[in-house]
């Protein structure tokens, strides 16, 4: 018997996440806009029954002053996961520290940037993590901060 998509920690999100990521990127392949890939996310989710906020602006303050619309995060998966999504030739360094920073200024653990417009979506996956602390690939656990290379080589 499976949790209640409630009682899921950040690690089972992120599973979910990219399985269906990795379905719709089979389904609909690259190239379309990144409104479709956000749209078809959030349909997937759902049906796991995870709560899935869409471009949800967040304030943050400034000066004493709060900023109402600092920006927008793409999806938002059970206020535990930030997810950032892209349809470009290519994730840049500015990507991936513009997610690191909005992962940061919302308090949460971990991110995905997913760029769905790569022949195969592994080359399109990043993992940010913000403090969370994984298992490594020795059953080592390490606390991480920052960005996750973990791409297969």
């Amino acid at each position: 018997m499976s949790p209640h998509p409630s009682n899921l920690n950040e690690e089972e999100i992120g599973k979910i996440i990219l399985d269906s990521a990795f379905k719709i990127h089979t389904v609909l392949g690259s190239g379309l806009l990144e409104s479709v890939y956000e749209a078809a996310l959030t349909v997937e989710l759902k049906k796991y029954g995870l709560n899935v906020e869409r471009q949800k602006p967040i304030s943050i303050e400034y000066g004493g002053e709060l900023l109402d619309v600092a920006f927008r995060a793409d999806l938002i998966v059970n206020n535990l996961v930030l997810i950032e999504l892209k349809s470009v030739e290519s994730i840049t360094p500015l990507f991936k520290k513009t997610a690191t920073k909005y992962l940061k200024l919302i308090s949460l653990r971990l991110g995905f940037l997913i760029n769905f417009n790569e022949t195969h979506l592994k080359n399109g996956l990043v993992r940010i993590t913000n403090g969370l602390e994984v298992k490594g690939f020795f059953g080592e656990r390490t606390n991480i901060a920052g960005i996750d290379f973990k791409k297969p080589s």
